[in-house]
């Protein structure tokens, strides 16, 4: 059987463990594996073995907050085994607790020898992806020291430091070398009849720039209480349907994810904030679009996240060209990173400004925020980093010169700069990708929504018609310029986007629905282009593919070119409800509650696009986030669009 990944998250810090709750080191694939903090893998090796062989597994290892599993230690039919071994693990902020209870299956006493072998290789995360790329790391020192009750790992590289503690109560009788720079912590555990003897390990990672005094739950069962208080805590207030029991768990389930995913991040004046990282594990850390979209999916319901992130992103925006890799004045950061390869610019995402809707975006959820919460304060407060991003919008990001929002490919970092961001996302129906500038639909709905949210803004709240009226009729007249260059009248559909000739790129795309979210479309036009999406070559049964079957672009098992997203299908049915299209809503959302119920009502970030006529079970994507910040909130949008019934 092939050992499966299990995550275990906490804020910034996750784990991968495999069925038997080892980490084996194993580079390359589609998952990592290991114990990683801000980017940085802190354990690469944690394989257990009892009396000198790896245990058999009677219960592996399933997903939760916690790892638990069963092992014994091999042995025949007509031997019994001498023991069992209870195993529970859990992650902390920066942390990895371990508890192993030795259980004697025997009327005497008995002696096992158990042996732990660690490493912790410090790779960054980008090293592990399986994109066959290498760096070039000189002048890298690694070194291991001794402690009273365990083993230390360090690694230093010019003024980059990082380390892994690792101790155990009780201490081990012994710590080996493996040849390999891993070691080899050994027990000698004396057993009572029919008793146990319980081992607790503790792992605290001192990721490079950690300051602070860092505590190690005692246990997991530590770590379990903490969780159940920040998710009950993120829950608290929430009143879910009860007419339809299946929302409620999804919404149950998101919100406890949610709690899981709030990593730090700092403010305008250096507060300190929580704000949603985009998914794990390749993901866990501030991505603006995930965040920003995220965080309307809560705002009814939890507002805090919404202004974490709008203080979070205003204090990463952008003031010059010169700031990081495609900044421009006025624009709201896409990613930003905290690893070794981001320190010394060998990656561009330290933080990277490759984005062309997170700026329209912020705006967007600026204006909800005040309008869903009275909030003025917070309006006033960010009122120059409205004003710049209004800014960006207009001149850098070509809302004068080109009428639209633009972008091109940027060498190095992301050829795609909307959410479809994968290579060849953004195609004409037969495959074939623009070459040049392009001006994709869905940021130009967000700038639309933009535009008239910042006009009320700015006159409810800054007091200036002027700047409510300008920005009031640049919205008119994008929505006018829109519906007469992007509408494929043979098609009766808006193009996916057009290129720098001002071409239609034709695909059939989900991206359609984001229009009507953001009410760009006239309703006659929403109307049709609603009803389109809910016909069978868009609609998988599971939710609506990114891209309509039929057309030679569909692969169900492209990341953004045939597979369904929850949380656009999420922000399609806040559309459809936006348009009056209210049984295409909940069909929908029936349509991913369905999904869900496969997963214990945890959405993944994405699957795969085959129809539910022919699969009875959506199939997943093989290289999708396990936890994902916009999935866990999406059915708390389809809240929002449906109601509980």
């Amino acid at each position: 059987m092939t050992d499966r990944h299990h995550l275990l998250v906490h804020g910034a810090t996750f784990a991968a463990v495999g069925d038997r709750g080892d980490i084996s080191g194993v580079r390359g694939g589609g998952f990592p594996d290991g114990l990683f903090v801000r980017d940085a893998r802190h354990l690469s090796r944690w394989q257990l073995t009892l009396d000198g062989a790896v245990p058999e597994v009677l219960s592996p290892v399933t997903d939760g907050d916690e790892a638990r599993c069963v092992l014994v230690p091999r042995g025949g039919r007509q031997e019994p085994p001498a023991c069992t071994v209870f195993r529970e693990q859990a992650v902390g902020d920066s942390s990895f607790v371990e508890s192993l209870k030795v259980t004697s299956n025997r009327p005497v006493p008995i002696t096992v020898r158990l042996a732990l072998t660690v490493d912790a290789d410090f790779t960054d995360q980008f090293e592990l992806r399986s994109d066959h790329r290498t760096y070039v790391k000189t002048g890298v020192v690694r070194s291991r020291q001794l402690l009273p009750d365990g083993i230390e790992f360090a690694y230093r590289r010019a003024d980059w430091r990082s380390r892994t503690a690792i101790t155990a109560d009780p201490a081990p009788d012994a710590v080996e070398e493996t040849g390999t720079g891993a070691r080899r912590l050994v027990w000698s555990l004396d057993v009572a009849p029919h008793g146990t003897t319980e081992l607790l390990l503790r792992v605290i990672a001192r990721p490079h720039g950690e300051k602070r005094a860092l505590r190690v739950p005692r246990d997991p069962a530590a770590v379990h209480r903490q969780l159940r208080a920040r998710e009950e805590q993120f829950a608290e207030g929430v009143a879910f349907p009860t007419g339809w029991p299946e929302l409620a768990a999804a919404c149950v389930r998101g919100l406890a994810d949610l709690a899981a995913l709030q990593v730090p991040a700092g403010g305008p004046d250096g507060e300190d904030l929580r704000v949603p990282a985009a998914g794990a594990p390749w993901f866990l850390t501030l991505l603006g679009r995930d965040a920003l979209i995220t965080s309307l999916f809560a705002l009814p319901y939890r507002p805090g996240p919404a202004a974490a992130t709008l203080l979070a992103l205003a204090a990463t925006q952008a003031t010059g060209t010169g700031d990081a890799p495609v900044a421009q004045p006025g624009k709201i950061v896409h990613e930003v990173r905290h690893g070794e390869l981001a320190h010394f610019g060998q990656v561009p995402f330290g933080r990277y400004y490759g984005s062309v809707d997170a700026t329209p975006l912020f705006l967007v959820l600026l204006g909800a925020y005040v309008e869903q919460t009275g909030d003025t304060a917070l309006a006033r407060r960010l009122e120059p980093h409205a004003r710049a991003a209004i800014g960006w919008m207009l001149d850098h990001g070509g809302l004068t010169s080109r009428g639209y929002l633009v972008y091109r490919a940027d060498e190095g970092g992301l050829a795609n700069q909307n959410w479809k961001d994968s290579p060849g996302a953004i195609c004409c129906a037969d495959g074939t990708r623009p070459t040049g500038a392009v001006m994709a639909a869905g940021a130009q709905g967000y700038a639309y929504d933009a535009l008239r949210r910042t006009a009320s803004v700015a006159r409810g709240v800054w007091g200036d018609e002027t700047y409510a009226a300008l920005l009031e009729q640049a919205a008119a007249d994008l929505r006018d310029r829109f519906q007469r260059d992007f509408w494929m009248r043979e098609r009766s559909f808006p193009a996916l986007a057009l290129d720098g000739q001002g071409r239609q790129i034709d695909a059939l795309a989900s991206d359609a629905g984001h229009l009507l979210w953001s009410g760009l479309l006239d309703k006659e036009y929403g109307e049709v282009v609603g009803r389109r999406l809910l016909e069978p070559d868009f609609f998988s049964g599971w939710g609506v593919r990114t891209v309509a079957s039929g057309q030679p672009a569909y692969h169900p098992l492209s990341y953004h070119r045939g597979s369904v997203w929850p949380h656009d299908n999420a922000l399609i049915t806040l559309g459809l409800a936006r348009y009056g299209l209210h049984d295409e809503a909940r069909t929908v959302a029936h349509a991913l509650l369905d999904a869900a119920a496969v997963t214990g009502y945890r959405l993944p970030e994405v699957w795969a696009g085959y129809g539910r006529d022919t699969h009875g079970e959506p199939v997943p994507y093989p290289h999708a986030c396990g936890l994902e910040a916009r999935s866990a909130a999406a059915p708390l949008a389809l809240l929002t669009a449906v109601g509980g019934v």
